[in-house]
């Protein structure tokens, strides 16, 4: 039996420069998105340890649901991904 080799990351690095693997990125049945969790999906996409696709396949997401994450962290920081500051931030 053969492996097929990909051409993705195994690691990638965080917003705040920690090591993640695959085995780091939440469940597909998430229910409840807490900044970390979206931060690292996040970081996931931008490594291109996934595509925006299929991370938005796994975790039933919108492509605008997910460049608001991406976009929110950018600008502000792992703080702006709380759901409670949502309005602080926008």
């Amino acid at each position: 039996m053969y492996l097929k080799r990909s051409d993705r990351p195994i690691f990638v690095k965080d917003h705040a420069g920690r090591t993640i693997a695959r085995t780091d990125l939440p469940p597909p049945d998430t229910r409840r998105w807490v900044a970390r969790r979206k931060a690292i999906v996040v970081a996931a996409v931008d490594g291109g340890m996934i595509t925006e696709e299929e991370a938005c396949d796994l975790y039933a997401l919108s492509g605008e649901e997910l460049a608001q994450w991406r976009d929110a962290l950018t600008r502000h920081g792992l703080n702006a991904l709380r759901v409670t500051s949502l309005q602080r931030y926008r």
